[in-house]
């Protein structure tokens, strides 16, 4: 890692502000050759962290651009390395000739999330905190954002150290009095354990039972809008997009195929699926988008059955998600008909009923209100939700070592079997944090990233 790397650390259109960063063991070298600051001495010279004004230099020496450059020093750095950063103005155009002038000046292209891969390497960050640089960077809601925070500050390294440093313990103690047996060691019983491997179960179960909801914070509630033709699904998710996704007339099956699309309703991400109408199919292409709106419901957290009170009223749609999570009836129109009540047969089940226009706007605040009560906030510390599905099974593996530990224990089993199980518990968590992490499965989670971060 000794080469310097350099990238444009903003997007590629235009802004007020472009950035480009520099990392490596010649950036000092390489930024003297490119930026030459209005007053004093060059960069290599500056003290860490300070803005400075100048000039942004091409290969030929001449000036690109007048914006502000810092350097940070190793090991105290982001990436662990000597590095710097040019605040430009963010024309997309001056971004890529200030690359190239770094490039001139002997630093190479950096590789997507290789800034954050030398801040792991180099021991700055582990790799839930490397992971949750990404998450930040997508994140799509509020929650999302302030638990990928929290694990960049560390929040599930330390839940992790805690268990680790338990675990540690026990096998110390045990391995100091069998290498050991002439020395005044407290002899290792294992019953004086139970209580730290007690509590490193629950600390895991904790961890790994915040996964499901990770998932959904991430990737948003799998949901599906159901109804009869016309009866304003397709108006429904475009009111909910703000722009005109779907296909709207006035002619019933317009709507052939599912169509998918991520919308925030309310606090809650939804992975909202729009569905051809359900009726009985007049022709093959027709059968086949009923089926698959079908399919989606049964894979759905979460159903809108939509009910036109223009029409009598289909409630076997409201019968066929019985088995969905949750339900909410949702009357449409409600611009045109809103006196209109509408009750289905008291055996079904629906978590709330909503009237809506997507016309107007009406009821959409309801509709989001209703959807936040069934899927409120995890009860958990900013940082401390699992959100992907390597995190997930090191923590299984440990949790599932931990309990082979503990009914070993129970079976009286020798101290040396238990002490396995508790060292396959610490090497799973070291994957966690990625401690013992393999090389290709490291370079697998940085392709993640985009180039510059």
């Amino acid at each position: 890692m000794s080469d310097t790397i350099a990238a444009i650390a903003t997007g590629g259109e235009l802004s007020a502000i472009g950035i480009i960063r520099v990392s490596g063991g010649d950036t000092l070298e390489v930024i003297d050759r490119v930026f030459l600051p209005t007053h004093g001495e060059p960069m290599s010279r500056r003290e860490n962290r300070r803005l400075v004004y100048g000039s942004l230099l091409s290969a030929e020496g001449e000036t690109l651009d007048l914006c502000l450059c810092t350097v940070s020093r190793g090991p105290g750095s982001y990436t662990g390395e000597d590095t710097a950063e040019l605040q430009c103005h963010g024309s997309p155009t001056v971004l890529r000739a200030g690359l190239e002038a770094l490039f001139a000046a002997g630093a190479r292209q950096a590789a997507a999330g290789e800034f954050t891969k030398r801040a792991f390497l180099n021991g700055r960050m582990d790799l839930t905190q490397a992971e949750a640089v990404i998450d930040l960077i997508h994140a799509e809601t509020a929650e999302c954002a302030k638990n990928a925070a929290g694990q960049l500050g560390g929040a599930i390294l330390r839940r992790a150290e805690s268990v680790y440093s338990a675990l540690a313990d026990i096998s110390a103690h045990y391995h100091a009095v069998i290498d050991y047996p002439d020395e005044d060691i407290d002899e290792f019983e294992l019953e004086a354990y139970a209580a730290s491997l007690d509590g490193a179960e629950r600390e895991l179960e904790r961890l790994l039972d915040s996964f499901e909801r990770g998932i959904v914070m991430q990737s948003g509630v799998p949901a599906v809008i159901l109804g009869r033709p016309n009866a304003g699904k397709s108006s429904l998710l475009n009111a909910l997009l703000g722009y005109e996704r779907a296909i709207v007339t006035a002619v019933p099956g317009t709507t052939r195929d599912t169509i998918t699309e991520r919308v925030k309703l309310g606090r809650t991400l939804l992975r909202l699926t729009d569905t051809a109408g359900v009726r009985q199919a007049r022709d093959e292409v027709e059968r086949i988008g009923v089926s698959r709106a079908l399919d989606a419901a049964k894979r759905a957290r979460l159903a809108f059955v939509l009910v036109d009170p223009g029409t009598e009223p289909d409630w076997e749609i409201l019968r066929a998600v019985q088995d969905t999570r949750h339900v909410i009836l949702v009357l449409t129109k409600a611009d045109l008909y809103p006196e209109a009540e509408m009750f289905p047969p008291p055996e079904l089940r629906y978590d709330a009923l909503v009237r809506v226009s997507a016309r107007t706007g009406e009821g959409l605040d309801a509709l989001a209100a209703a959807a936040d009560k069934l899927f409120p906030p995890y009860a958990a510390p900013a940082g401390e939700i699992l959100t992907n599905a390597r995190q997930a099974d090191a923590v299984s593996r440990a949790l599932d070592s931990l309990r082979a530990a503990r009914l070993a224990m129970e079976n009286g089993v020798t101290p040396d079997a238990v002490l396995t199980e508790s060292e396959c518990a610490m090497s799973a968590i070291g994957e966690l944090t990625g401690a013992t992490v393999r090389e290709d499965v490291t370079a697998r989670i940085f392709e993640r990233f985009c180039v510059g971060k």
